[in-house]
């Protein structure tokens, strides 16, 4: 059928077939498989989830409490609007109404967690000596929280943290390279729910502050019809150009993900709009599904907000926020760049013009409307540069978002738009925080057994302390963790247990981070479990695995890129001594992605051949391994390969006028 699509300044016309948004995003995202509440009870998930915001907002605008009581309070709310949204079953998701063992589900959860608010004091006092009513609720929460988990998400991390708790009481019995002495129940509940380094660590103190808050902003930034201004603002930028609906899908997905934080959820959001209409000038549908997939992952290593994984990062790092931004600009920049030129590289060789300018917005009437929507975003940076932590920086973007609403009447956060964010902001936040607390459980165990050291040095032994060969076993152990646990989990994980071994090895901290963070996030688009290529195929009408393999292959520098910067970690702005250093292994790096993406889709200027294909994968190599003599190597490559093609243009060009020619005489 013909939907119309309002992009806010036109109207295009796509054909976006038999869709069903919802069946998508329940078939591909677990978070979209709530249940359907009417009368009191959604009135009371309603009530919860703005108490919940408010709760947040508040404590970030004047004041936090203890980090522990802080996470109490936000798991409680977390848990009760899990089991009050989510069923036990996901073949139940459609039927409408609470079962009244979901009631006792959330009473239980919220009494386990706030158990630690009430008798804080008490519990401080006879630290590591509960009593029975301590380990009683001990165990109740231990317990909701992994079914909550498994509700919101899939088996597989409460699966692990089970395995977890499991090692740590029969340690004793394991093969001695991983066998400890074994811990009792009491110490083990005491560890993770009692202390600071389990349920309640670092993972779970970011999620109940800083994450919290810029999943509230980006819900704030939704209601003001950001997103709307984002698809149309690429539209201006990039549409007009070759292929400019594929590269009008790069742009506005990668803008959206700063926001979202979700790749499944921004695929379902921007897709809906950017795959039809990539599809209505001539790309076929599985690449169009590939590229909003990558374009719409890519936008957790998007600085200035990127996913959740990266607050986290800087907390285990221990450096500022900022600090984290600024590492990711030269990557992110490389990862788009390299799908803008696949995607232009693409509508070349298919022949596929641009929308003409007559549909698409006037750029500078779109920037005088609602060009001020941009301004919560540039605020944040400033706020980040300034000094301000993430937690403030977030609170102030969102009262200036409030304010700068009211400039347009079409843009207003009125009461009713204002509670619709906070309650969108809560649920969009509960995945995350039920995933940090549950893989709050899985490092628990590696600091109270010291499994993650043995890790490490097993991955270095295994490598024979070779660093290319330690880097593609933790790459690998972040793809197929990937595979089952959301990004922020999957980044946890990998970072306690794989990322050590890198840093044994002696790549900087932010490297080996920053590693396992890409890789964590690539395993969206890797097959067989490539969740987001998945749910761009289910939008596109196309088969899910083609979709899987054509989107490994967009993002293929996403897959060579981080191998780049931990050998030469000036592309993280790590010990930048020379500017001219900097400038060089950018260039360089650029030029290299260019070459990688000519060998990817088999096409600069006229059809490459399959020689010249692989002379220009080595020729990106070259480029991008750190070292003038490469750099010179690859370079040399560009060079002729540009000269070979060029020529080849030319005599496919006058081919075509001969044959005109002699088609008229």
């Amino acid at each position: 059928m013909l939907s119309e699509l309002n992009t806010g300044v036109i109207d295009l016309k796509i054909d976006t077939g038999q869709l069903d948004l919802d069946d998508i995003m329940r078939k591909y995202d677990t978070e979209s498989r709530f249940r359907t509440l009417h009368s009191w009870q959604a009135k009371l998930v309603l009530i919860i989830a703005i108490a919940m915001s408010c709760f947040h907002f508040y404590t970030s605008g004047f004041g936090l409490f203890l980090l522990q009581k802080q996470g109490a309070v936000h798991i409680a709310f977390t848990m009760a609007l899990v089991f009050l949204l989510y069923p036990a079953s996901s073949k139940q998701s459609k039927v409408e109404g609470i079962p009244w063992y979901d009631f006792i589900c959330a009473i239980v959860s919220v009494a386990s967690a706030m158990y630690i608010v009430v008798y804080f004091n008490v519990l401080t006092t006879r630290s590591g000596l509960p009593n029975s009513w301590d380990l009683l609720f001990g165990f109740l929460f231990i317990v909701s929280l992994l079914e909550a988990t498994r509700r919101i998400s899939n088996p597989v991390l409460p699966g692990l943290a089970v395995l977890a708790l499991l090692y740590c009481y029969f340690g004793r019995y394991m093969p001695d390279m991983i066998a400890h002495r074994g811990f009792s129940i009491e110490r083990i509940i005491n560890h993770m729910y009692l202390g600071t380094e389990g349920i309640f660590g670092t993972p779970l103190q970011v999620s109940s502050t800083f994450v919290f808050m810029f999943i509230l902003f980006g819900s704030v930034l939704e209601r003001t019809g950001l997103g709307r201004f984002i698809i149309d603002l690429s539209l201006a930028l990039a549409g007009w150009s070759t292929g400019g609906p594929a590269k009008v899908a790069v742009v506005s997905s990668g803008l959206m993900g700063m926001v979202s934080g979700s790749s499944v959820a921004n695929v379902c959001t921007t897709g809906m709009f950017t795959i039809p209409l990539m599809k209505s000038v001539g790309y076929e549908s599985h690449f169009a599904g590939a590229v909003e997939a990558v374009a719409s992952t890519g936008g957790q290593i998007m600085p200035p907000v990127m996913g959740a994984a990266a607050f986290i990062m800087a907390q285990m790092l221990g450096v500022p926020y900022m600090h984290v931004v600024v590492a990711a600009i030269v990557p992110a920049v490389l990862y788009y760049f390299a799908v803008m030129v696949q995607v232009h590289f693409e509508a070349s060789r298919l022949g596929l013009k641009g929308i003409p300018f007559s549909q698409l917005p006037p750029l500078w009437a779109l920037i005088k409307s609602r060009g001020f929507l941009l301004i919560p975003l540039i605020a944040i940076v400033y706020f980040l540069l300034a000094g301000y932590t993430p937690l403030k920086s977030a609170f102030n973007g969102i009262l200036i978002s409030f304010a700068l609403s009211w400039f347009n009447k079409e843009t207003r956060l009125t009461p009713s738009r204002i509670i619709g964010a906070f309650e969108s902001g809560a649920r969009a936040a509960i995945g995350v925080a039920c995933a940090c607390a549950t893989v709050g459980m899985i490092v628990g165990m590696g600091t109270l057994t010291g499994l993650a050291l043995r890790i490490a040095n097993a991955i270095v032994t295994m490598s024979g302390g070779h660093k290319i060969l330690t880097l593609f076993y933790t790459m690998i152990a972040s793809l197929l963790l990937g595979m089952g646990l959301p990004t922020t989990a999957n980044f946890i994980v990998t970072s306690t247990m794989a990322a050590p071994a890198l840093l044994l090895l002696g790549v900087p901290p932010m490297a080996a981070y920053m590693f396992v963070f890409y890789f964590g996030i690539a395993a969206d688009l890797t097959p067989p479990v490539a969740l987001a290529a998945y749910a761009g195929a289910g939008i596109a009408g196309s088969d899910p695995m083609k979709t899987g393999v054509t989107a490994f292959k967009l993002a293929l520098a996403g897959f060579i890129v981080p191998y780049v910067y931990v050998y030469n970690p000036i592309l993280l702005f790590i010990n930048v001594d020379n500017t001219l250093h900097l400038a060089q292994a950018v260039s360089t790096a650029l030029m290299g992605v260019f070459l990688l993406a000519m060998s990817t889709i088999g096409y600069f200027k006229a059809p490459v051949p399959w020689s010249l294909r692989i002379l220009a994968f080595g020729g990106a190599l070259g480029m991008l391994t750190p070292g003038t003599k490469t750099d010179l190597i690859g370079l040399g490559i560009l060079v002729t390969i540009y000269l070979l093609q060029t020529l080849k243009a030319r005599k496919i060009k006058a081919n075509r006028i001969s044959m005109k020619t002699n088609e008229v005489k």
